[in-house]
């Protein structure tokens, strides 16, 4: 037996985050963990198919963003014969998590952190295997290529799966939740979130996304996109609209809150435009979802513009 099963994390709330197990015969993988609260699902979700945790061989993690990978200490601990497969530039972050706790708690604030993200356990050295770009492991019928992908994060790569010849793309391919579905008239935006987002990088990750010759990505946020060409395209349009709030805000000399909110206005306002252009449904739920990313993009833009402004001086 071979599948792949998509885990609703409960991450903020249902339908926000997800992370995949992969069943081949008698053994397990799980691709991204999201965070200590949702171990107890990955693990109940892992029972409902019959195995259990000492059946896991890999725990992969598309990048360190507590979002995706928060929980691998937690997950690990109960997963005896896994290893962790991660990008080189994550590994350290996972080893020692203090550096990441901190930027996340400037993000979210103490409090908040906390409520979503628990204690972060940090992961032995021993249990990591870093890959390289254009590495490639055999598993069960299937063979799971990595593939380098900034933009998004320095610390990111993208996981192509030759049997489903489909792709998980942790935030390289952006964010595509299901209540913003309809056909051909689906929504998927980029994630801009704190620190590194690179629209140069952002953009050749997506044409290297579409190298591989995949059909369909493994969305973390949320699910799978079926139609990976059209994926793009919104993609390379998304990605091109926050450029131009980066660079507007830029010229504006706002700073701090001032400067955040500009983005933010300018980034709600780009996805809203969207939607209404899909005539998707746009509720108390769905304008939650949107207010959501459009804060924490805007947090990401901001954040560049500081910084090269720091670089400048």
């Amino acid at each position: 037996m071979e599948k792949i099963r998509t885990i609703d994390c409960g991450y903020v709330e249902p339908g926000v985050a997800c992370a995949y197990l992969l069943i081949d015969g008698n053994r397990a993988s799980f691709v991204e963990n999201n965070t200590n609260f949702a171990v107890p699902l990955l693990l109940e979700a892992l029972k409902e198919e019959g195995l259990g945790p000492d059946s896991v061989d890999y725990i992969i993690i598309t990048h360190v963003h507590l979002d995706h990978a928060g929980g691998t200490g937690e997950l690990l601990s109960h997963c005896p014969n896994a290893t962790v497969l991660s990008h080189p530039k994550a590994s350290p972050h996972l080893i020692d998590p203090s550096r990441l706790i901190k930027s996340s708690i400037q993000v979210y604030g103490e409090e908040n952190f906390h409520k979503l993200y628990g204690d972060i356990k940090p992961v032995p050295s021993e249990r990591i295997r870093n890959m390289s770009d254009g590495e490639e492991i055999s598993w069960g019928k299937r063979t799971l290529k990595f593939i380098h992908t900034k933009g998004h994060a320095n610390h990111h790569f993208c996981i192509y799966d030759s049997l489903t010849n489909g792709i998980f793309t942790g935030d390289t391919f952006g964010i595509g939740y299901t209540l913003f579905r309809k056909g051909k008239d689906s929504l998927l935006f980029p994630s801009t979130t704190p620190t590194d987002f690179d629209p140069e990088e952002a953009l050749l990750s997506i044409d290297k996304i579409l190298n591989t010759g995949a059909d369909k990505a493994y969305l973390t946020h949320f699910g799978v996109w079926e139609d990976i060409q059209a994926g793009a395209s919104q993609m390379k349009e998304g990605i091109e609209a926050m450029r131009n709030i980066w660079t507007s805000a830029a010229k504006t000399g706002f700073e701090g809150e001032t400067l955040l909110a500009f983005c933010e206005t300018r980034v709600r306002s780009y996805l809203e435009d969207q939607i209404r252009l899909r005539k998707l449904p746009f509720g108390e739920k769905e304008e939650r979802f949107i207010g959501f990313d459009s804060q924490i993009n805007a947090q990401g833009i901001a954040f560049k513009i500081e910084r090269a402004r720091k670089s400048a001086k």
